[in-house]
């Protein structure tokens, strides 16, 4: 996280040194109407993806006419040239770094309040390294540190994120739902701030009875059970005066046992400890289901 972020800091910087070269170039004398408006509809665009590379098209292509008045700024112009469109910056991770161990330099990139976006991919176990339980692993999960099950619950990492108020945060599926999926990037996209996604991502390491060829199937039953919640959190909606919060799930029509007990990680404990994996199948499923309620009520407002 403290690396993308310096990344899109330097960008900032970068692009901040761009602006006062325009403004240079708008204040030489003899320039057309024509440059006269690329460079001030840059200016007023430049935070705009589309408008920053209209205008910014415009001002290249007339870079001539300000070689004539000023080569040096041309040639500064010039060298800045992959500047004028604003890009984004995305920053990509797994469930152990962004809940776990690397926790504290992701939440002081969302804190920055920098507009910046991370997309979390959670498979709910530290997968790169073999599949260690970290602070993702929901209660009565079984993996490597956690053989008898997960005794405690899952970290909502969407909730912390949320209580800052001005970070845009969803939670996603696509094998339950594309167009969410789809309006979820978007929106994180347009929010002039910090942006969070935490995306289901079904894993190996999970066991999915069905094989990794349903992984799309597996994330929609993970919905369709309750086990995993969809909603978007868009600080923007304030301004207007509606609720930030819209919750994208409908009411659960699976069956959560069903769901746990496909996949291997829930599955196994019943075999190795049955002794304690009914209490704490049933602990799980209570959490799953006061955790959907506690998004109702932000969802009622």
């Amino acid at each position: 996280a403290e690396y993308g972020c310096g990344l899109g800091l330097a960008y900032k910087q970068r692009r901040a040194g761009l602006a006062l070269a325009v403004e240079k170039a708008l204040a030489l004398e003899g320039l057309s109407e024509e440059l006269k408006t690329a460079l001030q509809g840059w200016l007023d665009n430049k935070e705009d993806a589309e408008g920053s590379r209209k205008y910014g098209e415009d001002v290249l292509a007339l870079l001539d006419e300000v070689h004539a008045l000023d080569c040096g700024l041309a040639h500064e112009l010039a060298e800045m040239a992959d500047l004028f469109t604003k890009k984004s910056v995305w920053i990509f991770g797994g469930d152990g770094w962004a809940y776990d161990i690397g926790y504290g330099g992701l939440d002081h990139v969302l804190a920055s309040g920098d507009d910046i976006n991370v997309l979390v991919l959670d498979t709910e176990v530290y997968s790169n390294t073999g599949g260690q339980a970290s602070k993702a692993t929901p209660l009565g999960a079984i993996a490597q540190f956690a053989a008898a099950g997960k005794r405690i619950g899952k970290k909502d990492l969407g909730r912390m994120a949320m209580s800052y108020g001005y970070v845009y945060v969803a939670s996603i599926s696509m094998g339950a739902d594309k167009q969410q999926v789809l309006k979820a990037f978007r929106e994180a996209e347009a929010y002039k701030g910090p942006s969070l996604i935490i995306a289901y991502a079904p894993c190996i390491n999970q066991g999915i009875r069905k094989g990794m060829g349903k992984s799309m199937e597996e994330g929609k039953l993970a919905v369709d059970s309750g086990y995993w919640p969809l909603y978007r959190f868009n600080p923007d909606l304030k301004k207007e005066g509606k609720n930030p919060f819209t919750l994208d799930s409908k009411e659960p029509t699976g069956n959560f046992r069903e769901f746990l007990l496909s996949e291997v990680r829930y599955s196994s404990l019943q075999r190795t400890f049955p002794e304690i994996a009914e209490e704490l199948f049933e602990q799980t499923e209570a959490t799953a289901k006061e955790r959907l309620e506690g998004y109702k009520k932000l969802a009622q407002g």
